[in-house]
């Protein structure tokens, strides 16, 4: 699965415990209703975050996980998370950066074409 849109927060590296850190980073989509979406790396892959900065355009690769926990009450409760495992430069059409496609150099309006519709 992949989450596309821009960098709002990179956050820093944050060590759980001795072998477990983690590093957020939120990402707002491009779309009618933007979403700000909460993405994890962890382990080796927080690493990945280092060459990006706020307001950069991206593509993110994502896992989604799940757990279960019983709590100190017997009560099961239920967790998502959202994982990335890699990050990647992305244009989109409407930006400064470079397009995502290449416009069509040899179109001319006044040539007539066969289709029936």
């Amino acid at each position: 699965m992949e989450v596309t849109g821009i960098i709002k927060f990179i956050g820093t590296i944050t060590q759980v415990s001795a072998s477990f850190n983690k590093r957020d980073i939120v990402i707002t989509t491009d779309e009618q209703y933007p979403q700000h979406i909460l993405i994890q790396f962890v382990q080796d892959k927080v690493d990945l975050l280092d060459k990006f900065k706020v307001g950069e355009s991206v593509s993110v690769g994502i896992n989604l996980r799940g757990r279960e926990w019983v709590n100190p009450q017997g009560e099961t409760v239920y967790f998502n998370t959202i994982q990335g495992w890699k990050i990647n430069k992305f244009a989109f059409a409407g930006n400064d950066e470079k397009p995502a496609f290449k416009p069509a150099g040899n179109f001319d309006e006044q040539q007539h074409d066969d289709l029936p519709f």
